[in-house]
């Protein structure tokens, strides 16, 4: 009966002690801001062994040498990860005691806390007991806090993927359990744009910008994604249509697909925008060193569609909607961008060099009797992206002569338009000569310059010399 009660009592102590010895592997969930802002990582103090029995650390013979408690790597140098192949290196996890039994142990004579380290192949000192039991140096009973971090140069320089990362430990004291334990980073599946760019001002401020041959170019500016996981980039406008308002207040609209979205590099391939999302993305955005995805949007409009749909001033509007979505579309992160484009009202009257001047000869009877006219071609260019009227006036009222004024009215002299009906007399007042002209770029006209009868006549008797006026042309906006 005797012998019976003690093996049941062996095997009482036999089933305590497995259990006592079950491992407790240490998580350390890592938050996404730490990682996607390079923010140093510390944990709160955490859990990695506890002591049951012990109040003091082992020596060697006599007492004379300390047996420093370690943790040793017994699965390789670096963190692994548990459904890749990606790694991390041991220097990103540094670690220090935190107390044991709620405090640190005494140090007594030449005992010490090491400062923060890292998880070595070769065991690493986690505290220096004092030099010989004689100076005492206990500890409590109770669990073993560690403190863990993560520098902020860590994040910046390694790859951090969604999911777990293990590294297998080993600890040299009997006593303290577990004896082996895995050490792992969680963490998580996140994606994030890092740039705020939610508006974009894009303006207008010369007519040669409508000149140019080939796709108008605009900057979205540099994009910033940080993620944990591999992602796409999706995209579309708001609206089907741009909404427009005229420099007078008059609302219109552009259809959105005539603006492409694409990329200054590779990263984006380039379609037309629509109403419905579509993935820009030439690949998959890989989780990449520093956790961030940098890359350039760009606006493209052909010259044409550019010269046809948004030359007339006024602004045009319209919002992007981005959205990074990870390849198994789990998770997903949107960011909007309102495009304003504004074009400032725009114009420019050129007259070519063989346009500048405009001679009239009276040589013949018939020339003073019928009076003169001749069409200048081409001799105005003109550019205005609002609707106009075009004027003409004189620098005086009278020509001269030699840089003196005569007595011959400058009304004598009729211009217009070829083709229009309108002939103004010139003075020193402006004269319209076309009406409700509309938003054009480089728009030949040919000047009609006319000396009628009547004023070709007030010439007989006049010195046979020189007589000049300069002429004007000018817009008003209507």
């Amino acid at each position: 009966m005797k012998t019976m009660r003690a093996f049941l009592i062996g095997i009482f102590i036999l089933l305590c002690g497995s259990t006592a010895t079950k491992a407790q592997d240490v998580y350390l969930s890592i938050p996404e801001n730490n990682i996607f802002n390079r923010i140093e990582f510390t944990s709160v103090p955490t859990r990695v062994m506890t002591n049951a029995n012990r109040t003091n650390w082992d020596y060697t013979f006599f007492g004379f040498s300390p047996i420093a408690p370690t943790f040793t790597s017994v699965s390789g140098p670096s963190f692994t990860h548990t459904s890749s192949s990606a790694t991390l290196p041991a220097s990103t996890l540094l670690w220090q005691l935190e107390s044991m039994g709620g405090q640190l142990p005494a140090t007594g004579y030449s005992g010490y806390l090491p400062g923060f380290q890292s998880f070595s192949t070769s065991a690493v000192r986690w505290f220096e007991p004092p030099g010989s039991v004689i100076f005492g140096g206990g500890f409590n009973r109770g669990n073993i806090n560690f403190t863990f971090k993560i520098p902020a140069a860590q994040f910046a320089a390694n790859t951090y993927r969604a999911g777990n990362y293990s590294m297998d430990i080993s600890q040299n004291y009997y006593d303290f359990t577990p004896r082996n334990f895995k050490t792992i980073l969680v963490i998580p599946s996140s994606i994030r744009w890092m740039t705020t760019s939610l508006t974009k001002y894009i303006e207008i401020s010369s007519l040669n910008d409508y000149r140019i041959s080939g796709n108008r170019v605009f900057s979205l500016d540099n994009s910033e994604i940080a993620n944990t996981v591999d992602f796409s980039l999706w995209a579309k406008a708001a609206a089907t249509n741009i909404q427009f308002t005229s420099s007078k207040g008059v609302p219109g609209t552009r259809n959105i697909g005539a603006i492409k979205l694409g990329s200054s590099g590779s990263a984006l391939t380039t379609k037309a925008l629509s109403a419905d999302f579509q993935n820009f993305s030439a690949a998959n955005f890989s989780v990449a060193g520093g956790n961030r995805n940098n890359f350039s949007p760009e606006l493209y409009v052909s010259a044409e569609d550019f010269k046809n749909l948004f030359f007339e001033a006024g602004t045009y509007t319209f919002e992007l909607n981005f959205n990074a979505r990870s390849t198994d579309n789990a998770i997903n992160n949107l960011q909007n961008t309102a495009v304003q484009l504004k074009v400032l009202p725009l114009s420019e009257i050129t007259i070519p060099g063989s346009g500048r001047n405009v001679n009239f000869n009276f040589n013949t009877a018939a020339q003073y009797n019928n009076g003169q006219s001749q069409v200048i071609p081409n001799q105005i260019i003109l550019s205005n992206n609002e609707s106009f009227e075009l004027y003409v006036k004189s620098d005086e009222n009278y020509f001269k002569k030699g840089g003196l004024q005569t007595d011959i009215n400058s009304n004598l002299l009729q211009i217009g338009v070829d083709g229009s009906s309108v002939n103004v007399p010139l003075s020193k007042t402006p004269q319209k000569i076309l009406f409700n002209g509309t938003p054009v770029l480089d728009r030949g006209l040919n000047i009609r310059y006319t000396i009628p009868p009547a004023g070709a006549q007030s010439l007989v008797g006049k010195e046979n010399t020189t007589y000049s006026v300069n002429v004007y042309y000018s817009f008003t906006a209507i």
